[in-house]
């Protein structure tokens, strides 16, 4: 993963571009993103706010992304 640390202010679509690995991870928190035209435009807390999740689950999200 790159070593620059993951934010929700990030480009969701960037994210995954950049870090292929992180895949599994939106996908563990119900997020499947990755094929999704709007994630190109959303950052992780707008399509973590689409799919339901609240401030604490994108802390946890941010949290293992960045693992």
């Amino acid at each position: 993963m790159s070593s620059k640390k993951i934010t929700k202010n990030m480009n969701l679509a960037e994210v995954i571009k950049k870090n292929p690995k992180v895949t599994e991870v939106f996908l563990n928190h119900g997020l499947h993103c990755i094929g999704c035209i709007a994630s190109a435009f959303e950052t992780i807390e707008e399509g973590a706010k689409v799919h339901g999740m609240n401030d604490k689950q994108i802390s946890k999200l941010i949290q293992d992304l960045n693992k």
